[in-house]
């Protein structure tokens, strides 16, 4: 069970009023820590909460927030506080009501989505490591989107995918791959976006009819990346890319280019979750090579 004691104390020096442990109740949600509606006098706090190993990834969470918020082009929950008390570490974020996203709420999302990408830095990358799901996501930065994308992305998770035991054809293919990545890129240069990073249909919903994004995995990178993510398990709709479309056309290419961003998802997963994901990842590189 989480520290309350010391998690009452943190928040209380954030300046929220905390009442008793007894007001945390879990909710769904937690797949990769512990989620909690905690009820305070200053209102109610969607709370995660995990062992004191998990600060940085928390840490990193807050930060990501906060950089998605500063632009001011999309709903974020307000960060309320993170730290590390005791034996738990914790994020608290503003408890949002959401409700069924309709098609407005989709289209929406598009152009606002848009907007964010429009947010740059001379860069690519972040000014921290964070994670993508439980896995670490490296972030130095580079000026090189292709190298940034060989060494920190996709080769990084093939290093992973191999001391998981998945070596052969994947690795050879791989290296294939890595190889040939300036093909792909020879008449297109993209900018350093401001992106979520792990945009699938489970990071986003709507309140009150605003679209919200939160859970996010940000970097600085190309903004085909996180269209790329929308499009590998689905759960976005034909309003959601027509909008996004209108505000900025995609670049000539995209569509194989998915193939490259949808790869690491899939090399993560199977990291993450096992062999299921390895046809998967193979077929994506066939295609590529």
């Amino acid at each position: 069970m989480p520290d309350w004691s010391s998690i009452s104390r943190a928040l209380d020096a954030a300046g929220v009023n905390v009442d008793t442990e007894s007001q945390a109740q879990p909710v769904g949600g937690g797949d990769i820590s512990a989620a909690w509606r905690l009820e305070t006098r200053d209102g109610t706090l969607f709370l995660k909460t995990g062992p004191a190993s998990s600060h940085d990834m928390f840490a990193a969470e807050a930060e990501g927030l906060t950089e998605l918020a500063a632009p001011g082009v999309i709903r974020v929950p307000a960060l309320i506080a993170c730290g590390a008390e005791g034996n738990t570490s914790f994020v608290a974020i503003e408890w949002l009501s959401f409700d069924r996203p309709t098609r407005d709420t989709e289209h929406r999302l598009g152009i606002r989505l848009a907007g964010l990408h429009r947010t740059t830095k001379g860069q690519f990358g972040w000014h921290r490591d964070n994670t993508i799901g439980l896995t670490p996501q490296p972030n130095a930065w580079s000026d090189d989107w292709v190298e940034f994308l060989r060494r920190q992305r996709l080769g990084y998770q093939l290093r992973l995918a191999a001391d998981n035991g998945f070596t052969g054809a994947l690795q050879e293919q791989g290296a294939r791959l890595l190889k040939r990545l300036p093909v792909f890129f020879e008449n297109y240069d993209p900018s350093p976006s401001l992106l979520h990073g792990d945009l699938w249909g489970g990071n986003w919903s709507s309140c009150d009819g605003e679209p919200v994004i939160f859970d996010p995995a940000v970097y600085y990178g190309d903004r085909e990346s996180d269209i790329a993510m929308t499009r590998l398990f689905g759960g976005f709709g034909r309003a959601f890319y027509d909008a996004y479309e209108s505000a900025w056309p995609m670049e000539p290419g995209h569509e194989t280019r998915n193939h490259i961003y949808q790869l690491y998802h899939v090399l993560n997963h199977l990291n993450l979750f096992g062999s299921g994901y390895l046809s998967r990842a193979q077929d994506l590189i066939h295609k590529l090579l």
